[in-house]
């Protein structure tokens, strides 16, 4: 059974800076890309960033490109989700997403989902 369990979410004032974590079990994790999804209340689903199996490409959207900075550890079969100088409108559910491929991740499709995880900021 896969599961992505995501964590590090939480409160934090708008220009400080979270990590996001989410620990993967149940499958191969470096045969997979990894990625992060957000949704806010009463919005769409939007994607986040993403990284390829082994780590060697990564993919922002263009509101958080030079702010959040995805990684991952095939280790620790966890990927992370740097977020600096986070902003009211980053507030939103994280989600965990792992998938075959990358272009389905930055498309908002994932095989796996995980939980999500609440970050919310204040302005």
């Amino acid at each position: 059974q896969v599961q992505l369990v995501e964590s590090g979410g939480g409160l934090v004032q708008a220009g400080g800076s979270l990590r996001l974590s989410c620990a993967a079990s149940g499958l191969t994790f470096s045969n997979y890309a990894m990625g992060w999804l957000r949704q806010a209340p009463g919005k769409e689903r939007e994607f986040v960033a993403a990284i390829s199996w082994s780590g060697g490409a990564s993919y922002y959207t263009d509101s958080v490109k030079g702010r959040f900075t995805i990684s991952r550890d095939n280790a620790k079969n966890t990927v992370y989700l740097q977020m600096n100088s986070l902003k009211p409108e980053d507030a939103a559910v994280y989600y965990c997403t792992a998938d075959g491929a990358n272009a389905r991740l930055r498309l908002g499709f994932a095989q796996y989902w995980g939980q999500g995880t609440q970050v919310t900021v204040s302005s």
